[in-house]
């Protein structure tokens, strides 16, 4: 099997899953007990969370455990609960799209490569906007946003209005679930106040994620219970999945340099021996990422062929391929339905080693070669 489709899912790593164990069989207490072993249960995850917190330069009481990026993403928006507008990056995934415009939300515009259109935002910030979101890095790109860029932007509109009497806050939201594995994500250096993470994709458990809530930020349970993740997200803890959502980012930070230098070596190899092709992402990406354009073929055929073959490659986000939906992304920045229907994206990661790319390359040309010929 090759695998390069990382950025739908990531297997779970071994000292991860080593981690984890315990929490399972032996460790199953339930936090909120008062004897002894759940006591213990208790601090292992407290510190579980310090961990993934101080990754991203913050505190465990920073941060709120949810059921994965999705979730982590609704709960941002339940700043609007009381009022307030919101824009978000019309390339955004689809977990930030439908609540965004379920609080009437308007999307900013993007150029050919993904990136913001900082002119776009500026226009659409009202005195009613409340959130704005804009992923770290795209999911079906891998476009890098600058982030500090518009943290900037937000900075002074808040100064504008407090100049002018205006007590509506204004708060940065962003989607870092692509990025942790490869960006040095810090939610100072950003300036954002509200930032999501995703275990699944960094080699950890899928079903779990966190929102950073920065403390001027007053947020509104998403359902209700039992009082816990400061009232947040009631339920009994998820301990053996925080656990090794810890590691996994205690492990995509001591690897950051070496991963970024490994996936951008196997992706020159890569562009280097496929041929006829258009290359998508090409600037402001993350290194595992390659989009690939092949105008006039059916990337759905592309994709059944390499299966065959044992090569596992996607059309876009997962959630939207499954549906057959066109992808957003891709048209946002300005793709005609042809050159839709023929792009592949690719994601590198650590499933892979050089003689797969290699042999994925070989792979990749064989069955264009064969639709280019079916097509005549």
């Amino acid at each position: 099997m090759i695998y390069l489709d990382h950025a739908a899912a990531t297997p779970v790593s071994k000292k991860v899953f080593e981690a984890m164990k315990p929490y399972f069989a032996e460790d199953f207490f339930n936090p909120s007990a008062a004897y002894l072993p759940a006591k213990k249960v208790s601090a292992d995850y407290e510190v579980a969370k310090g961990v993934i917190a101080h990754t991203i330069g913050a505190k465990a009481s920073d941060i709120v455990i949810t059921a994965g990026a999705t979730e982590a993403n609704n709960l941002a928006f339940s700043i609007l609960a009381s009022g307030g507008s919101c824009l978000y990056l019309e390339t955004e995934h689809d977990s930030v799209r439908k609540v965004a415009e379920k609080y009437g939300g308007a999307p900013v515009g993007v150029d050919k490569n993904g990136r913001i259109l900082i002119d776009d935002l500026k226009s659409k910030i009202t005195d009613e906007t409340m959130l704005i979101s804009v992923a770290l890095a795209n999911n079906e790109l891998g476009t890098i946003q600058p982030l500090s860029e518009i943290a900037t932007i937000v900075r002074e509109v808040r100064f504008d209005r407090l100049s002018r009497g205006i007590k509506k806050p204004l708060y940065l939201h962003s989607d870092a679930s692509q990025a942790l594995n490869l960006l040095n994500v810090n939610v100072a250096r950003l300036g954002v106040d509200l930032l999501t993470l995703n275990a699944a994709k960094v080699y950890g458990p899928k079903g779990v994620g966190c929102l950073y809530v920065s403390h001027e930020v007053k947020l509104n349970p998403l359902n209700y219970g039992g009082g816990q993740e400061m009232g947040l997200r009631s339920g009994t803890e998820n301990v053996p999945g925080v656990v090794g959502f810890a590691k996994a980012v205690e492990e995509a930070t001591k690897h950051l340099n070496g991963n970024r230098k490994k996936y951008a070596a196997w992706r020159k190899i890569l562009l280097s021996e496929l041929v006829d092709y258009e290359l998508i992402n090409k600037k402001h990406s993350l290194d595992n990422f390659i989009v690939l354009c092949y105008n006039g073929i059916d990337a759905e055929r592309l994709i059944f062929l390499l299966e065959e073959k044992g090569v596992y490659v996607s059309t876009g986000a997962a959630c939207a391929a499954n549906k057959g939906a066109k992808s957003h992304v891709l048209a946002a920045i300005g793709l005609s339905d042809s050159e839709i229907n023929g792009s592949l994206r690719l994601t590198l990661g650590e499933t892979n080693n050089e003689e797969q790319i290699h042999e994925a390359a070989r792979l990749i040309n064989e069955a264009v070669a064969i639709e280019r010929g079916r097509n005549g």
